[in-house]
This record gives structure tokens, sequence and C-alpha cells, in this order.
């Protein structure tokens, strides 16, 4: 597999996981400099023109 060029290191393709399901790969810098884990549990949220996400924190 090729490396993207630098201007193109932010577009990623959204993958189909199972029969109703839609991933999308995340840079792995972003994820390093969030300090997220594998498994670990996200907010996705719809906001005006595309998508928030955070980290979930419990209810406590």
């Amino acid at each position: 597999m090729a490396r993207r060029k630098l201007e193109n290191r932010d577009v990623r393709k959204l993958n189909q996981s199972g029969k109703s399901g839609i991933s999308v790969n995340l840079p792995i810098s972003y994820v390093r400099d969030l300090k997220w884990k594998r498994g670990q549990k996200v907010v996705v949220k719809r906001i005006k023109g595309g998508l928030q996400i955070k980290d979930w924190r419990s209810p406590s």
C-alpha cells in the first residue's frame, strides 16, 4: 500500500462492519494525542455539519 500525500492524510474511507454498522479508521496520531485506548467507550453526537466524538464519562 502506497503512502498518502501529506495533504491527503486526513481523508478516510467509510467501511462496512457487519450488516448494519459503519466504521471509520482514525489516524493513530490523533488517538495517541487524546490518550484513547482500545475498547474505550466514546460518545458520538450529531452536530451541524458533522459528528462529534468525545470520551464517555460515567454519570457518577
